[in-house]
């Protein structure tokens, strides 16, 4: 699998990143190692978690597979902090927090350090500079390897990256930013891409299959077996459901047939080489979806399959997006 360097940094990286979101929740650890060595043998080395994924036991899971099954120094390994399940707030990026659920995080993977350690989200409760004080430390005392956030908005994102470079003392530089993006999420393209691409900073795509709607596989109604009838993932799939979801899936499908391979494929290659775009992270619930999804890696879009893919699924960006000056 090509390698891809993650923004300004000596980092290389896969360019299909394998996400472990279900595992130890849907995926148990059987299939957790199916999978992990399945992309592993395809040259796959980004594995992205986070500390909450089956609350804890994505982490644990990985760690048990690095130690009998692939090896650490094969992998670049990404987790997340500043989730909490608390009744006042959903996140905590204050450095005491982050700084021991990365301790906590180390020890359910078995080993000294990540090599890439993002901020699960930004926390309107906690000085920003706090939270970036907490990445520093991470990467000056060997923990982290790289440090990165994730769901910031392109103010949030900018501003962490500007008071990154001018804040005296300060070392570490934001590598990455992960956000969702796909056909049907291209919000990033307003002002989080132009920041990335900017900043100099790596996007890593979330949910780039559109939660899973993109394959086609909710063309005819809902799967028994999908995570759209899932009660714990049903709500997160619903939104892509509607009418403007529907024509995009459809334009999908037609260039899958022309190209005479999958809407997963296409989908998924649509997005891999949008400008500033460093690995998507797939999630797969079993091994034959990863495996289809892996399938990618020998795809390249015609551009006039870009360009009408782009123009089914362009969002709508008014002002100040467009030059105002001459309206």
């Amino acid at each position: 699998m090509e390698q891809r360097h993650l923004g300004r940094t000596g980092l290389r990286v896969s360019r299909i990143g394998l996400g472990t979101l279900t595992w130890g929740r849907d995926t148990d650890e059987h299939a957790a190692a199916e999978q992990l060595k399945a992309f592993w043998e395809e040259g796959g080395t980004l594995v992205d978690t986070a500390d909450v994924y089956g609350g804890g036991e994505a982490e644990y899971l990985l760690g048990r597979l690095m130690e009998r099954l692939v090896p650490r120094r094969d992998l670049v390994v990404a987790t997340k902090a500043g989730s909490v399940l608390e009744p006042d707030r959903r996140f905590d990026c204050s450095r005491g927090h982050l700084l021991a659920a990365l301790d906590a995080s180390l020890e359910r993977l078995g080993t000294d350090h990540v090599d890439l350690w993002q901020v699960h989200a930004f926390d309107p409760l906690t000085p920003l500079e706090e939270t970036l004080q907490a990445l520093d430390l991470a990467v000056s005392s060997g923990r982290a390897r790289y440090a990165g956030v994730s769901n910031f908005c392109g103010w949030q994102l900018a501003k962490a990256a500007t008071w990154q470079q001018a804040a005296a003392g300060m070392r570490t530089r934001l590598a990455s930013t992960q956000m969702e993006y796909s056909l049907l999420q291209r919000g990033v393209e307003r002002e989080v891409l132009p920041a990335a691409l900017d900043l100099g900073v790596g996007l890593l795509p979330s949910s780039p299959l559109g939660r899973g709607v993109l394959t086609g596989k909710y063309r005819s109604g809902t799967p028994s077996d999908s995570r759209g009838a899932s009660e714990t993932m049903g709500a997160f799939v619903e939104p892509y459901l509607d009418d403007t979801a529907s024509r995009i899936v459809d334009a999908v499908a037609t260039a899958a047939d022309g190209l005479a391979t999958t809407p997963l494929e296409v989908a998924l290659a649509w997005v891999r080489d949008r400008p500033g775009v460093v690995a998507p992270i797939v999630g797969a619930r079993t091994t034959k979806q990863l495996e289809a999804a892996l399938s990618v890696e020998g795809l390249s879009l015609p551009d006039e399959i870009c360009q009408a893919l782009d123009d089914v699924s362009a969002p709508v960006h008014r002002y100040p997006d467009q030059d105002w000056s001459t309206l």
